[in-house]
């Protein structure tokens, strides 16, 4: 629970001040660097109260960073797309059916406050991040940051105390299930340390293939980041990272995407035909750590299926009488329809599915890029599809929400416009230019990754 004080001591207040002045006086390439240290290194349990509003330091250095933006006439060149678009009819959606269910004021501080980090941080990173160059340099950026953080994470793992409890809000003495260590560093569960590393990984194997010299920094990472998930003991994240590895090895067999898609859906279709149990029950028979709670994601899900009456409509303020194992959703896409609805949960899959769309057309449509160009699109469809299923374990409710929301705005910045495009049948995008006199040439590169053929450039092709 969010203490109902300030409690930033002197140690967190001399650190967001530095943070502070950095993410101003930063060039814009690296603006981000202050945000990726405190996801990194600063708990929650640092924060101010102010009129009843939360202000942890992630959210003060947000505000830094939209100062900079403002000051620096920064988002002038910004152009909204339909990933942009659909991110923000799903918070419309998640904080209007939310303050429609609780009718009070505490709901809409609440609310006040998920819209200020959904909207703040996505759009502060679409403003950042404007091209490929910008992408790669997050991945390296990340990387490097993050290997102390493995560090932190194995000292916990041998000697079982949390050197990030000086920050408040983080256990000293690391908890323990089944004879396992289950190591959190600054964040707000185990699980989320997990899903910190896991959903991160994918995209420092883009690094391997940017030359010689990222290659340490790329290897350094990767390895960081699988110490992190490790380290957590959870099962979600280490079946998470496993499917963004996969996501990573299907760049082979991209061709084929739609048929793997209509086979693992007649799969899951034939196990619920033959099966006693729905299908979701498999969850309960899978898991890498001792402990694991399958069976108690299988029963939020089935609950949740089953009390579909109750909170289709704007969600449901109480579940407890749906079972003992509602009092903890650990399922994003279980919690978007509990506090928002349907439609909330809709626009999630959809912002979800449209992301991965645009992953796959901006890869087909860079027919004339070079390898480590393309591995650097596709590594964000592997790590975004580690994301979604690390949310069939997981809600999250700590800083892992910046990590999510810098995903998609990569996403959208980097395959935007080609979500604009009408697609032929062999599902390539067109490059022609008119300044070229009809001959065919790229107008895909590292400086304007995202400029696609216009829809009436798409006809005049043809």
């Amino acid at each position: 629970m969010i203490p109902e004080q300030s409690t930033l001591n002197g140690l967190g207040l001399a650190f967001i001040v530095a943070m502070c002045v950095l993410i101003l006086i930063f060039p814009r390439r690296y603006a981000i660097v202050p945000l990726i240290i405190i996801i990194c290194y600063m708990t929650l349990g640092e924060n101010v109260l102010v009129n009843g509003l939360h202000f942890t330091l992630i959210r003060i250095l947000a505000l830094a960073g939209w100062l900079r933006i403002l000051m620096r006439g920064e988002f002038r060149k910004f152009k909204m797309n339909s990933i942009d678009w659909l991110f923000i009819f799903w918070v419309i959606s998640d904080v209007t059916c939310y303050m429609i269910l609780w009718r009070d004021n505490a709901a809409f501080i609440n609310r006040l406050g998920y819209a200020y980090n959904a909207i703040g941080f996505y759009f502060m990173f679409r403003v950042l991040i404007r091209d490929l160059d910008d992408i790669k340099r997050t991945y390296k950026i990340v990387a490097i940051l993050i290997i102390p953080l493995g560090f932190f994470m194995l000292a916990e793992k041998i000697t079982g105390h949390n050197a990030f409890a000086i920050f408040g809000g983080v256990d000293a003495i690391t908890r323990i299930r089944d004879g396992s260590l289950r190591c959190q560093g600054p964040f707000a569960h185990p699980i989320l340390a997990g899903s910190f590393g896991a959903t991160l990984c994918p995209l420092f194997f883009a690094l391997w293939w940017q030359g010689p010299r990222n290659r340490v920094i790329a290897v350094l990472g990767i390895l960081s980041a699988v110490t992190i998930t490790i380290a957590s003991a959870s099962s979600g994240p280490a079946f998470a990272l496993m499917f963004g590895i996969l996501g990573l090895i299907m760049w082979n067999w991209r061709q084929h995407l739609r048929k793997v898609r209509w086979a693992i859906v007649c799969t899951l279709i034939g196990l619920q035909m033959v099966m006693k149990a729905p299908v979701w029950f498999l969850l309960g028979r899978v898991s890498l750590f001792s402990g694991s709670t399958g069976f108690h994601r299988a029963y939020v899900i089935d609950h949740f299926i089953n009390h579909f009456s109750e909170w289709w409509l704007i969600g449901e303020k109480n579940t407890s009488h749906w079972g003992a194992v509602m009092s903890d959703i650990t399922n994003e896409y279980v919690f978007q329809g509990v506090e928002g609805g349907l439609l909330t949960l809709v626009f999630f899959i959809w912002i979800i599915s449209r992301c991965f769309r645009g992953v796959g057309l901006t890869v087909r449509g860079m027919k004339d890029a070079s390898f480590p160009d393309k591995m650097s699109v596709w590594v964000l469809g592997a790590a975004l599809l580690t994301h979604a299923v690390n949310f069939i374990s997981i809600s999250y409710f700590d800083q892992n929400i910046v990590n999510w929301y810098m995903l998609l705005a990569m996403i959208s910045t980097v395959s935007g416009a080609y979500l604009l495009v009408k697609q032929p049948e062999d599902s390539r995008v067109p490059f022609l230019s008119e300044a070229a006199g009809g001959r065919t040439q790229p107008s895909w590169s590292v400086k304007n990754p995202v400029s696609a053929p216009s829809r009436n450039q798409f006809r005049r092709s043809q």
